[in-house]
Protein backbone atom coordinates (compact mmCIF):
# COMPACT_ATOMS: atom_id res chain seq x y z
CA UNK A 1 0.00 0.00 0.00
CA UNK A 2 1.42 3.57 -0.46
CA UNK A 3 0.73 5.59 1.91
CA UNK A 4 1.44 9.76 1.90
CA UNK A 5 1.62 11.34 5.27
CA UNK A 6 1.09 15.13 5.76
CA UNK A 7 4.55 16.22 7.87
CA UNK A 8 2.78 18.73 9.79
CA UNK A 9 3.56 17.47 13.09
CA UNK A 10 7.10 16.73 12.75
CA UNK A 11 7.32 20.40 11.67
CA UNK A 12 5.67 21.27 14.63
CA UNK A 13 6.81 19.21 17.63
CA UNK A 14 10.58 18.22 18.82
CA UNK A 15 8.79 16.03 21.28
CA UNK A 16 5.48 15.59 21.94
CA UNK A 17 2.79 12.65 21.81
CA UNK A 18 1.20 13.15 18.54
CA UNK A 19 4.38 12.65 17.02
CA UNK A 20 5.84 9.79 18.97
CA UNK A 21 2.58 8.32 17.70
CA UNK A 22 3.56 8.67 13.79
CA UNK A 23 6.79 8.06 13.95
CA UNK A 24 5.46 4.43 16.07
CA UNK A 25 3.00 3.73 13.67
CA UNK A 26 4.44 4.56 10.50
CA UNK A 27 7.89 2.67 11.47
CA UNK A 28 6.15 -0.18 11.64
CA UNK A 29 4.09 0.26 8.32
CA UNK A 30 7.05 0.77 6.20
CA UNK A 31 8.44 -2.70 6.78
CA UNK A 32 5.44 -3.95 4.08
CA UNK A 33 4.45 -0.55 2.71
CA UNK A 34 5.42 2.38 0.79
CA UNK A 35 5.69 5.37 3.07
CA UNK A 36 6.08 8.63 2.05
CA UNK A 37 7.00 11.51 4.25
CA UNK A 38 8.14 14.97 2.08
CA UNK A 39 10.76 16.23 4.76
CA UNK A 40 14.04 17.93 4.05
CA UNK A 41 14.61 17.38 6.98
CA UNK A 42 12.98 17.97 10.90
CA UNK A 43 14.24 18.74 14.44
CA UNK A 44 11.99 15.97 15.59
CA UNK A 45 13.95 13.78 17.99
CA UNK A 46 11.24 10.77 17.50
CA UNK A 47 11.80 10.80 13.74
CA UNK A 48 15.72 11.39 13.25
CA UNK A 49 16.03 8.19 15.48
CA UNK A 50 13.79 6.20 13.33
CA UNK A 51 13.70 3.82 10.47
CA UNK A 52 11.74 6.61 8.71
CA UNK A 53 14.80 9.33 8.40
CA UNK A 54 16.90 8.90 5.03
CA UNK A 55 20.42 9.91 4.73
CA UNK A 56 19.72 12.93 3.22
CA UNK A 57 17.35 14.15 6.29
CA UNK A 58 19.77 12.96 8.38
CA UNK A 59 22.21 15.24 6.78
CA UNK A 60 19.56 18.47 6.57
CA UNK A 61 18.95 17.50 10.20
CA UNK A 62 22.08 18.28 11.56
CA UNK A 63 22.57 21.65 9.27
CA UNK A 64 19.64 22.32 11.20
CA UNK A 65 21.17 21.30 14.67
CA UNK A 66 24.31 23.83 13.51
CA UNK A 67 21.65 26.69 12.59
CA UNK A 68 19.80 26.63 16.11
CA UNK A 69 23.62 26.43 17.95
CA UNK A 70 24.67 29.62 16.24
CA UNK A 71 20.93 30.84 17.10
CA UNK A 72 20.16 31.59 13.49
CA UNK A 73 16.29 30.95 12.96
CA UNK A 74 16.50 27.77 10.31
CA UNK A 75 13.37 26.35 11.28
CA UNK A 76 11.20 28.53 9.66
CA UNK A 77 13.46 28.47 6.43
CA UNK A 78 12.85 24.76 6.78
CA UNK A 79 9.13 24.41 7.38
CA UNK A 80 8.75 26.76 4.15
CA UNK A 81 11.05 24.32 1.68
CA UNK A 82 9.06 21.25 3.48
CA UNK A 83 5.75 22.77 2.92
CA UNK A 84 6.84 23.54 -1.09
CA UNK A 85 8.26 19.44 -1.17
CA UNK A 86 4.69 18.25 0.17
CA UNK A 87 2.52 20.21 -2.03
CA UNK A 88 5.22 18.64 -5.38
CA UNK A 89 4.29 15.24 -3.59
CA UNK A 90 0.87 15.47 -3.11
CA UNK A 91 0.11 16.80 -6.91
CA UNK A 92 1.63 13.66 -8.19
CA UNK A 93 -1.18 11.94 -6.72
CA UNK A 94 1.51 8.67 -6.33
CA UNK A 95 -0.52 7.14 -3.15
CA UNK A 96 -3.46 4.83 -2.01
CA UNK A 97 -4.18 6.92 1.47
CA UNK A 98 -3.14 10.12 2.71
CA UNK A 99 -2.87 10.95 6.39
CA UNK A 100 -2.69 14.44 8.04
CA UNK A 101 -0.85 14.34 11.12
CA UNK A 102 -2.49 17.17 12.38
CA UNK A 103 -5.66 19.42 11.96
CA UNK A 104 -3.65 21.56 8.56
CA UNK A 105 -6.62 22.08 6.05
CA UNK A 106 -4.87 23.54 3.28
CA UNK A 107 -4.04 19.90 1.54
CA UNK A 108 -8.00 19.32 0.84
CA UNK A 109 -7.79 21.56 -2.32
CA UNK A 110 -5.09 19.13 -3.05
CA UNK A 111 -6.17 16.00 -2.64
CA UNK A 112 -9.24 15.48 -5.37
CA UNK A 113 -10.93 12.56 -4.85
CA UNK A 114 -8.20 10.59 -3.13
CA UNK A 115 -8.90 8.92 0.56
CA UNK A 116 -7.73 9.88 3.73
CA UNK A 117 -7.93 8.75 7.06
CA UNK A 118 -8.02 11.62 10.39
CA UNK A 119 -6.70 10.86 13.58
CA UNK A 120 -8.76 12.89 16.85
CA UNK A 121 -6.35 12.62 19.61
CA UNK A 122 -9.19 14.87 22.13
CA UNK A 123 -11.92 16.67 22.49
CA UNK A 124 -10.34 18.76 24.92
CA UNK A 125 -10.18 22.17 23.71
CA UNK A 126 -14.44 22.08 22.57
CA UNK A 127 -14.99 20.42 25.81
CA UNK A 128 -13.30 22.85 27.72
CA UNK A 129 -13.30 25.63 25.71
CA UNK A 130 -12.75 27.97 29.35
CA UNK A 131 -9.39 26.56 29.96
CA UNK A 132 -8.11 28.29 26.78
CA UNK A 133 -9.34 31.42 27.14
CA UNK A 134 -5.72 33.17 26.81
CA UNK A 135 -5.95 31.26 23.08
CA UNK A 136 -9.00 31.40 21.61
CA UNK A 137 -8.22 32.32 18.47
CA UNK A 138 -5.53 29.41 17.77
CA UNK A 139 -7.79 27.28 19.64
CA UNK A 140 -10.73 28.65 17.58
CA UNK A 141 -9.37 28.01 14.36
CA UNK A 142 -8.23 24.91 15.45
CA UNK A 143 -11.48 23.19 16.57
CA UNK A 144 -13.38 24.42 12.89
CA UNK A 145 -10.45 23.05 10.93
CA UNK A 146 -10.55 19.80 12.86
CA UNK A 147 -14.71 19.79 11.96
CA UNK A 148 -13.98 20.08 8.34
CA UNK A 149 -11.46 17.25 7.98
CA UNK A 150 -14.35 15.20 10.30
CA UNK A 151 -16.69 15.99 8.10
CA UNK A 152 -14.48 15.44 5.14
CA UNK A 153 -12.47 12.20 6.05
CA UNK A 154 -13.14 8.77 4.23
CA UNK A 155 -12.45 7.43 8.04
CA UNK A 156 -11.38 8.84 11.69
CA UNK A 157 -9.82 6.78 13.76
CA UNK A 158 -10.74 7.54 17.70
CA UNK A 159 -7.67 7.15 20.40
CA UNK A 160 -10.17 6.08 22.85
CA UNK A 161 -13.91 4.94 22.78
CA UNK A 162 -14.66 7.74 25.23
CA UNK A 163 -12.78 10.25 22.39
CA UNK A 164 -15.40 7.85 19.77
CA UNK A 165 -18.12 9.03 21.75
CA UNK A 166 -17.25 12.61 22.90
CA UNK A 167 -16.83 13.26 18.58
CA UNK A 168 -20.06 12.02 18.30
CA UNK A 169 -21.72 13.96 21.44
CA UNK A 170 -20.40 17.24 20.36
CA UNK A 171 -20.69 16.85 16.32
CA UNK A 172 -24.01 13.97 16.46
CA UNK A 173 -24.11 14.94 12.68
CA UNK A 174 -20.62 13.28 11.88
CA UNK A 175 -21.34 9.39 11.10
CA UNK A 176 -20.39 7.25 13.60
CA UNK A 177 -19.58 4.25 11.33
CA UNK A 178 -16.52 5.76 10.01
CA UNK A 179 -15.14 6.05 13.33
CA UNK A 180 -12.95 3.13 14.19
CA UNK A 181 -11.10 2.94 17.86
CA UNK A 182 -7.23 2.28 17.67
CA UNK A 183 -5.08 2.47 21.29
CA UNK A 184 -1.77 4.02 21.40
CA UNK A 185 0.87 1.63 22.76
CA UNK A 186 4.14 2.36 25.09
CA UNK A 187 7.49 3.42 24.11
CA UNK A 188 8.95 3.94 27.73
CA UNK A 189 12.05 1.84 28.52
CA UNK A 190 13.39 1.37 31.85
CA UNK A 191 17.84 2.34 31.32
CA UNK A 192 19.25 1.10 34.81
CA UNK A 193 22.80 2.79 33.92
CA UNK A 194 21.14 6.24 34.45
CA UNK A 195 22.11 7.50 37.92
CA UNK A 196 19.74 9.67 39.15
CA UNK A 197 19.89 11.68 42.69
CA UNK A 198 15.96 10.68 42.90
CA UNK A 199 14.33 11.58 46.19
CA UNK A 200 13.92 8.30 48.46
CA UNK A 201 10.25 8.39 48.76
CA UNK A 202 8.40 10.24 46.42
CA UNK A 203 4.65 10.65 45.31
CA UNK A 204 5.19 11.01 40.81
CA UNK A 205 3.39 13.61 39.09
CA UNK A 206 4.23 13.61 34.95
CA UNK A 207 4.39 16.56 32.63
CA UNK A 208 2.33 19.93 32.37
CA UNK A 209 0.94 21.01 35.01
CA UNK A 210 -1.38 24.15 34.32
CA UNK A 211 -5.44 24.40 33.66
CA UNK A 212 -7.03 20.87 33.28
CA UNK A 213 -3.78 19.06 34.41
CA UNK A 214 -5.24 20.18 37.76
CA UNK A 215 -1.68 20.56 39.05
CA UNK A 216 -2.83 22.67 42.70
CA UNK A 217 -5.72 20.08 42.91
CA UNK A 218 -3.09 17.52 43.93
CA UNK A 219 -1.32 19.86 46.09
CA UNK A 220 -4.02 20.71 47.84
CA UNK A 221 -4.91 17.38 48.77
CA UNK A 222 -1.52 15.97 50.17
CA UNK A 223 -0.59 18.77 51.51
CA UNK A 224 -1.20 17.46 55.03
CA UNK A 225 0.08 14.05 54.10
CA UNK A 226 3.50 15.96 53.30
CA UNK A 227 3.97 17.88 56.74
CA UNK A 228 3.08 14.58 58.38
CA UNK A 229 5.46 12.84 56.32
CA UNK A 230 8.67 15.31 56.19
CA UNK A 231 10.64 12.25 54.14
CA UNK A 232 8.06 12.45 51.62
CA UNK A 233 8.25 14.18 48.64
CA UNK A 234 5.68 15.38 45.38
CA UNK A 235 8.15 15.27 42.29
CA UNK A 236 6.98 17.04 39.24
CA UNK A 237 8.72 15.55 36.47
CA UNK A 238 8.65 17.63 33.40
CA UNK A 239 6.03 20.64 32.91
CA UNK A 240 9.27 23.32 32.89
CA UNK A 241 10.38 24.84 35.99
CA UNK A 242 7.77 25.99 38.46
CA UNK A 243 6.51 29.49 37.36
CA UNK A 244 6.50 32.70 40.06
CA UNK A 245 2.73 31.76 41.61
CA UNK A 246 3.81 28.18 42.35
CA UNK A 247 6.53 29.25 43.85
CA UNK A 248 4.20 31.24 45.88
CA UNK A 249 2.05 29.24 46.75
CA UNK A 250 4.86 26.49 47.39
CA UNK A 251 6.14 29.04 50.06
CA UNK A 252 2.83 29.90 51.88
CA UNK A 253 2.60 26.32 52.20
CA UNK A 254 5.58 25.49 53.99
CA UNK A 255 6.34 22.92 51.57
CA UNK A 256 8.98 24.12 48.58
CA UNK A 257 11.41 21.82 49.95
CA UNK A 258 9.14 18.66 49.31
CA UNK A 259 7.15 19.69 46.38
CA UNK A 260 10.43 19.59 43.56
CA UNK A 261 10.55 19.76 39.75
CA UNK A 262 13.09 17.91 37.61
CA UNK A 263 13.82 17.88 34.09
CA UNK A 264 14.35 14.59 32.30
CA UNK A 265 16.11 12.64 29.53
CA UNK A 266 13.60 11.09 27.10
CA UNK A 267 15.46 7.69 28.30
CA UNK A 268 15.30 8.93 31.72
CA UNK A 269 11.46 8.64 32.39
CA UNK A 270 11.51 4.87 33.25
CA UNK A 271 13.29 5.31 36.74
CA UNK A 272 11.18 7.79 37.54
CA UNK A 273 8.00 5.76 37.75
CA UNK A 274 10.16 2.68 38.71
CA UNK A 275 11.28 4.47 41.60
CA UNK A 276 8.03 6.25 43.21
CA UNK A 277 5.44 5.04 45.46
CA UNK A 278 2.84 5.75 43.18
CA UNK A 279 2.19 8.02 39.94
CA UNK A 280 -0.84 10.40 40.11
CA UNK A 281 -2.70 11.55 37.28
CA UNK A 282 -5.35 14.20 38.82
CA UNK A 283 -6.18 15.62 34.81
CA UNK A 284 -9.77 16.27 34.32
CA UNK A 285 -9.67 15.16 31.21
CA UNK A 286 -7.46 13.23 28.66
CA UNK A 287 -8.16 11.18 25.21
CA UNK A 288 -5.93 8.52 25.76
CA UNK A 289 -3.62 9.22 28.38
CA UNK A 290 0.19 7.74 27.77
CA UNK A 291 1.43 8.60 30.79
CA UNK A 292 -1.19 6.06 32.37
CA UNK A 293 0.70 3.27 30.52
CA UNK A 294 3.89 4.36 30.75
CA UNK A 295 3.03 4.03 34.71
CA UNK A 296 1.94 0.37 34.20
CA UNK A 297 5.29 -0.72 32.01
CA UNK A 298 7.41 0.58 34.74
CA UNK A 299 5.47 -1.70 37.90
CA UNK A 300 4.20 1.84 39.27
CA UNK A 301 1.10 2.01 40.88
CA UNK A 302 -1.40 4.67 39.14
CA UNK A 303 -3.83 6.91 41.18
CA UNK A 304 -6.35 8.81 38.66
CA UNK A 305 -9.97 9.29 38.83
CA UNK A 306 -12.47 6.95 37.11
CA UNK A 307 -13.32 9.73 34.02
CA UNK A 308 -12.86 9.67 30.47
CA UNK A 309 -10.64 7.37 28.61
CA UNK A 310 -9.29 6.48 32.16
CA UNK A 311 -10.89 3.19 32.62
CA UNK A 312 -10.30 1.87 29.63
CA UNK A 313 -6.69 2.10 29.91
CA UNK A 314 -6.03 1.64 33.62
CA UNK A 315 -8.87 -1.16 33.48
CA UNK A 316 -8.95 -2.53 36.64
CA UNK A 317 -5.29 -1.65 37.77
CA UNK A 318 -6.26 2.02 38.69
CA UNK A 319 -6.46 2.97 41.98
CA UNK A 320 -9.18 5.16 41.46
CA UNK A 321 -10.35 8.32 43.59
CA UNK A 322 -13.78 10.35 43.66
CA UNK A 323 -13.39 12.76 41.29
CA UNK A 324 -13.06 16.25 42.86
CA UNK A 325 -12.53 15.05 46.17
CA UNK A 326 -9.54 15.79 47.48
CA UNK A 327 -10.01 13.89 50.48
CA UNK A 328 -10.37 10.45 48.62
CA UNK A 329 -7.52 11.21 47.01
CA UNK A 330 -5.20 11.78 49.84
CA UNK A 331 -6.56 8.56 51.08
CA UNK A 332 -5.92 6.38 48.38
CA UNK A 333 -2.26 7.91 48.27
CA UNK A 334 -1.81 7.03 51.83
CA UNK A 335 -2.93 3.93 51.36
CA UNK A 336 -0.58 3.35 48.77
CA UNK A 337 2.54 5.40 51.24
CA UNK A 338 1.64 2.98 53.74
CA UNK A 339 1.24 -0.40 52.55
CA UNK A 340 4.12 -2.26 50.00
CA UNK A 341 1.73 -5.14 49.57
CA UNK A 342 -0.54 -3.01 47.82
CA UNK A 343 1.61 -1.07 45.93
CA UNK A 344 2.85 -4.74 44.71
CA UNK A 345 -0.88 -6.20 44.31
CA UNK A 346 -1.08 -3.04 41.56
CA UNK A 347 1.87 -2.87 40.22
CA UNK A 348 0.97 -6.59 39.56
CA UNK A 349 -2.54 -5.71 37.77
CA UNK A 350 -0.61 -2.86 35.96
CA UNK A 351 1.76 -5.29 34.43
CA UNK A 352 -1.12 -7.50 33.40
CA UNK A 353 -2.77 -4.49 31.81
CA UNK A 354 -0.53 -3.28 29.91
CA UNK A 355 -0.33 -6.33 27.49
CA UNK A 356 -3.42 -5.32 26.15
CA UNK A 357 -1.62 -2.42 24.12
CA UNK A 358 1.09 -2.48 22.14
CA UNK A 359 2.44 -0.46 18.85
CA UNK A 360 2.36 -3.63 16.84
CA UNK A 361 -0.94 -4.10 17.10
CA UNK A 362 -1.62 -0.38 16.71
CA UNK A 363 -0.05 -0.27 13.60
CA UNK A 364 -1.99 -3.43 12.42
CA UNK A 365 -5.39 -1.91 12.96
CA UNK A 366 -4.38 1.72 11.55
CA UNK A 367 -3.20 -0.32 8.61
CA UNK A 368 -6.62 -2.11 8.60
CA UNK A 369 -8.68 1.64 8.54
CA UNK A 370 -5.79 2.94 5.97
CA UNK A 371 -7.08 -0.60 3.90
CA UNK A 372 -11.30 0.57 4.46
CA UNK A 373 -10.45 3.58 2.95
CA UNK A 374 -9.01 2.96 0.12
CA UNK A 375 -11.58 0.58 -0.80
CA UNK A 376 -14.41 3.12 0.16
CA UNK A 377 -12.88 5.54 -2.05
CA UNK A 378 -12.55 2.42 -5.10
CA UNK A 379 -16.45 1.53 -4.77
CA UNK A 380 -17.16 5.25 -5.09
Amino acid sequence: MKILVHPQTFNLQKYGGISRYYTEILSRLSKNNKVQIPLYGTSNVYYNESVLVTFKQKLYSLYIKLLEKLKIRGLEKTRKRNDKFFEKTILKKDFDVFIPTYYDVSFLKLIDSKPFVLTIYDMIYELFPHFFEDQQKIISSISANKLLLMESATRIIAVSENTKRDIIKIYPHIDESKIDVVYHGCSIKIVDTHTHNLPEKYILFVGTRANYKNFIFLVNSIKELLKLNNDLVLLCAGGGEFDNEEKEYLKELNLENQIIQREFKDDELGLYYKNAICFVFPSLYEGFGIPVLESMVCGCPVVLAKHSSFPEVAGEAGVYYEAGNPEDLKNKIYSLVQNPILRNEFSIKGSDQVKKFSWEKAAAECLAVYKKAYKTSIKQ
